[in-house]
């Protein structure tokens, strides 16, 4: 069939050629016999050769057309077998590309493709698309796996919780309710509940409180003593052991149905706080995977917790008990005891706020505490920040590995040492004032303690150094014995008991009121008042002993009558109880003052009336004060109903608008904003704003977290794009525009919010 084709194509392309040849020889007949040079015959044609040799040459090209058109066809010829030769070249590659492109289709990913060194290109895409699919598919796989992983933990921990939330009336019940459900959850085979329980002793043991295996509860008395067997390790190493070959004749229940035993054993502690409460078993045929773990943990500390919320009510119900009974039998004895009993309870109440005190002041003196720690040879092991300064050390380099007797004066070797020797074999605890030898040779005083940091089995395993710097207070210490000195060299001072005999005195006293140190000692304060005056003092003195300190003038006589008044200070010191010890008395005499305070008195009357004048200048100020406020008050009106306007255009927007102040307090949301957050603006108004963005901060951009502290530096002016949340995992897309107003005393910050 091809052989035939190219000879008609041959023969046609050669005719062609001959015809297209003949045409010039023709053409030139033609314009010379129309010029009547030659006739139209024969003859014509012979004449034309013989006058014109040239017309020759246009009959050659009837032979030079054939054969143009010969060669012609050959080429066309050739050039429609490549062209057949490359169509049937890529109809292969087409359908071994369909097949190869079917089998990743049907999940055939290993397929492979061999293509000709002209479709190479190809060829690598094809596999890069198998190696793509290929990832993309392991990859989803991946991830599938994981979210059913998480599913499948959700799920547990939410139907143990349930578990969990009941009333635990009995132990064993509620130790059986979780191991059965737990073996269940996990597909194992086998579970075992141990609770830590004490004995006589006081010494931990476990004891199994409930026993699962192969789909049946089991009765079996089980004691394991601490720290013994694998139970008893995973007590003393407080994490999970997971072992896949368990020990021969370990699990002693067994299927009665002649089946193998499990060999794949999980222990998971329960425990809350390094506190060990008990120990969770399970043994399984099939091996327990890392989420699988996972969950029995996190199960394992919400069992910890309840455990020790139990034990913890258990605990209240016998103390109330406790106080209940104690109740009953003080009942009877209330009417009698009730004075008592009020003053207990101030008492209590004193000691609650002296115990408030120490609280805060141990919490303050927590952050401020030198601190270093020693080995038993006094060698340091670790010294905080404070014990470098203080000392002036930069770096622990230069004193770990130290020996303590660098930071001490070689003087006070000789009483340490008996301490530290002390220290080390388990002794008693240090606490007193110590110098140190800071690097430079300077003294450094603190207030120290040296305690035994011990190990589990009571010996000593380190010795902890607390201290705080005191050489400021020594050096304070000094300069307040000098104020003592100087105020008893100043003032008059005395010192009375709480009935108010007298103890002591300085020498002013005595060369005041002319008084021998011996005559005094028979005396009380109330000699020394005028027995007129002796009623309002009585009720001064007893103001004073209650702990109300008194400053004014007092009067007073001498030894022979004279009359002094005296500017003067009563002040209660409390002893270690609370209760007063003493009465402090502290002096100047001011007769001369007082003396001319009479004349005073007379100039006093001349002010009055100037007093009168003042006092009708102030009902006329009154007047203009109260149209002032009435003013204000109108003001105030006009400014609420202005906001009024402004909240209830911005009601009418689309877009969210939510205000702040620079506490980040809500101060105003627009209808938009209610209806996104599902909130009314007088539930949150004066609201923290983070109630509106449920997982702040760790779920926003830089942006939102910025406009929600109070603390950063907000960006105003700026269109951002933000996600918020509507709850339950729902976020969507918004544009945000901050804005910030100012007044001379607040700033308020309000977010434009649009879809």
């Amino acid at each position: 069939m091809a052989d035939k084709w190219q000879t008609d194509l041959t023969i046609r392309y050669t005719v062609y050629g001959i015809l297209i040849g003949l045409l010039f020889p023709v053409l030139s007949f033609i314009i010379h016999a129309a010029a009547g040079t030659v006739s139209i015959t024969l003859a014509g044609i012979r004449q034309l050769h013989n006058l014109f040799p040239a017309q020759y040459l246009f009959d050659g090209l009837i032979l030079a057309g054939g054969l143009a058109g010969y060669f012609q066809s050959r080429f066309v010829w050739s050039c429609k077998s490549k062209i057949n030769q490359l169509l049937i070249q890529d109809k292969k590659v087409t359908g071994e590309t369909q097949e190869f492109i079917s089998k990743l289709t049907n999940n055939e990913l290993d397929a492979e493709i061999q293509l000709n060194e002209s479709y190479i290109s190809l060829q690598e895409s094809l596999i890069h698309l198998r190696n793509y699919l290929k990832n993309n598919i392991s990859e989803e796989n991946k991830r599938k796996t994981e979210d059913y992983q998480r599913s499948w933990k959700s799920e547990g921990l939410a139907k143990f919780g349930e578990i969990l939330r009941r009333d635990v009336d009995n132990m064993e019940e509620f130790a059986f309710n979780l191991i059965s459900h737990l073996v269940k959850y996990l597909n194992a085979n086998q579970g075992g509940f141990f609770l830590v329980e004490v004995n006589d002793k006081n010494e931990p043991y476990f004891d199994m409180k409930a026993c699962y295996a192969f789909d049946r509860r089991k009765f079996t008395d089980r004691v394991i003593e601490w720290g013994e067997g694998i139970v008893g390790t995973c007590a003393l190493e407080k994490q999970s052991i997971y072992m896949t070959d368990i020990p021969e004749n370990y699990l002693t229940i067994t299927s009665g149905l002649g089946h193998s035993n499990p060999n794949n054993l999980l222990l998971v502690p329960l425990m809350v706080q390094d506190d060990v409460f008990g120990i969770v078993e399970l043994a399984s045929f099939n091996p327990i995977k890392s989420h699988e773990i996972e969950l029995v943990e996190n199960i394992a500390e919400s069992i910890a917790i309840t455990i020790s919320s139990v034990k913890s009510n258990i605990r209240t119900a016998e103390l109330l008990k406790e106080s209940r009974q104690q109740a009953e039998t003080l009942a009877s004895q209330e009417e009698k005891n009730r004075q008592s009993m009020q003053e207990l309870r101030d008492t209590q109440e004193q000691a609650a706020k002296q115990a408030e005190k120490f609280i805060s002041f141990t919490n303050s003196v927590n952050h401020t505490l030198i601190r270093a720690e020693y080995d038993t040879e006094g060698i340091l092991l670790y010294a905080n920040t404070r014990f470098l300064r203080k000392l002036g050390f930069f770096s622990n380099s230069e004193v770990e590995g130290k020996h303590i007797s660098m930071f001490l004066d070689n003087k006070d070797r000789e009483w340490f040492d008996e301490i530290w020797k002390r220290l080390s074999e388990g002794g008693k605890h240090y606490e007193g004032y110590m110098k140190h030898m800071t690097k430079n040779g300077q003294d450094l005083w603190t207030m120290s303690t040296y305690t035994c940091v011990r190990k589990d089995d009571g010996s000593v395993d380190k010795i902890l150094f607390l201290a705080i710097d005191s050489t400021d207070h020594k050096k304070q210490s000094l300069d307040y014995e000098g104020q003592i000195e100087a105020i008893n060299r100043l003032n008059i001072k005395a010192e009375f008991a709480p009935d108010g005999k007298f103890i002591n005195c300085n020498e002013l006293f005595i060369d005041t009121f002319k008084y021998t140190m011996n005559e005094l000692e028979g005396m009380s304060v109330f000699d020394f008042i005028d027995k007129k005056e002796l009623e309002n003092f009585n009720e001064l003195w007893e103001n004073v002993t209650k702990g109300i300190p008194y400053q004014g003038q007092i009067k007073a006589f001498t030894k022979y009558e004279d009359e002094k008044w005296f500017r003067a200070a009563y002040t209660a010191v409390n002893d270690m109880y609370g209760e007063v010890a003493k009465v402090i008395y502290l002096g100047n005499e001011i007769t001369n003052e007082k003396l001319m305070e009479i004349e005073s008195r007379k100039q006093t009357d001349q002010l009055r009336l100037h007093e009168e004048k003042l006092k009708l200048n102030e009902i006329e100020l009154k007047k203009r004060l109260e149209q002032s406020r009435e003013e204000l008050e109108n003001q105030y009106r006009e400014v609420l109903k202005e906001r009024d306007r402004f909240e209830r255009s911005l009601d009418a927007l689309h877009d969210i608008v939510l205000s702040i102040d620079q506490l980040s307090h809500i101060l105003y949301i627009n209808k938009s904003g209610e209806k996104f957050w599902n909130v009314k603006l007088s539930q949150v108004r004066g609201k923290n704003a983070t109630v509106l963005f449920p997982g702040y901060p760790d779920e926003y951009d830089s942006f939102i977290v910025s406009f929600l502290s109070p603390e950063s530096t907000k960006i105003t002016g700026e269109i951002k794009h933000v996600k918020l949340s509507k709850g339950k995992g729902k976020w969507m897309d918004f544009d945000m525009l901050l804005s910030i107003a100012e007044t001379e005393h607040e700033v308020s910050y309000t977010a434009f919010i649009r879809a």
